[in-house]
């Protein structure tokens, strides 16, 4: 626990479980998806299982989710500045998701209740377990010392360093959505072919590659730490995974990733892609994460 003057939080669509927030004294609050007509709130996992989510997108399930409404966002805050708490808040990338435009609107009707805090809403430009590998970094920075101000200030520096690299195996649920065409997808899925995507600069999905078979995306997603990680294979930073239902390919990922990279911040962790998230890239994603260079496109 930390007894920083300053609350460091975000939101559920960081894809970090439950208990790394609790330990981490990090405040989280959630996105909601519906499924069958029933809404839920996206509670990491704490009222379904990654599993029974996405058997029933398997089974023909169409999720749609909701992001945080500004009357939320005030909730979740204010009890934090009675306290005479400031907040640092990361939000869901601005360029999948309106959630950072809500939680702007819900900081500056907060500042003029509260003129004497400070609500800082930063734009992650990232998502899940890439939002919440950000997220660890300033909670680390936080309980190393870091001041508000500072913290604020590096989180802005740095948060284009964070790489996204992920493939697609299951394009069905991006097909429903609308991602690709029906043609598209019976095509790709005939060919076995595997979109490889990354999140650009300005926070959105962007295709990469078309790779044909799971076993060379997997070994492409290596390729690209080693072509972009800070300093190569001598990376000393963290790294983590998040994954939908298809934990073998996940695990695949990080045997290529520890055999390249000796020098890394301690274990790589593989976290379940969230519900909110899940909804849209359906089962067989894959999606790696860390320090690299400044995306620019």
């Amino acid at each position: 626990m930390s007894d920083c003057s300053y609350v460091l939080s975000c939101e559920s669509t960081a894809d970090y479980p439950r208990a790394f927030f609790e330990q981490r004294d990090i405040a989280w609050v959630p996105f909601h998806y519906t499924i069958d007509g029933v809404s839920h709130p996206d509670d990491l996992y704490t009222s379904i299982t990654p599993e029974a989510f996405f058997n029933q997108i398997k089974a023909g399930a169409q999720p749609t989710t909701s992001q945080v409404g500004v009357g939320e966002y005030e909730e979740f805050w204010e009890p934090f500045l009675q306290e005479g708490k400031d907040v640092l808040h990361l939000t869901l990338s601005s360029g999948i998701s309106g959630s950072y435009n809500s939680a702007c609107i819900a900081a500056e009707q907060l500042r003029e209740r509260y003129p004497e805090r400070r609500v800082c809403v930063v734009d992650s430009l990232a998502a899940s377990a890439g939002f919440g590998l950000l997220v660890e970094y300033l909670a680390d920075l936080r309980d190393g010392g870091m001041s508000f101000d500072d913290a604020c200030a590096w989180v802005e520096e740095h948060k284009l360093n964070l790489n996204h690299w992920f493939f697609v195996s299951d394009l069905d649920c991006l097909k429903r959505g609308g991602r690709v065409s029906a043609t598209s997808a019976l095509l790709a899925n005939a060919l076995k072919i595997c979109p490889v995507l990354n999140v650009d600069y300005q926070g959105k999905l962007i295709p990469r590659q078309k790779i044909r078979t799971v076993k060379r995306a997997i070994a492409e997603l290596v390729r690209m730490m080693e072509e972009h990680a800070e300093g190569g294979l001598a990376y000393a930073g963290k790294c983590c995974l998040s994954q939908s239902n298809c934990r073998g390919e996940a695990e695949a990922v990080v045997a290529g990733i520890e055999e390249r990279f000796p020098q890394l911040a301690g274990k790589i962790a593989i976290y379940d892609i969230g519900t909110v998230i899940g909804a849209h890239t359906g089962p067989g994603t894959v999606a790696l994460f860390f320090m690299g260079d400044k995306r620019v496109d």
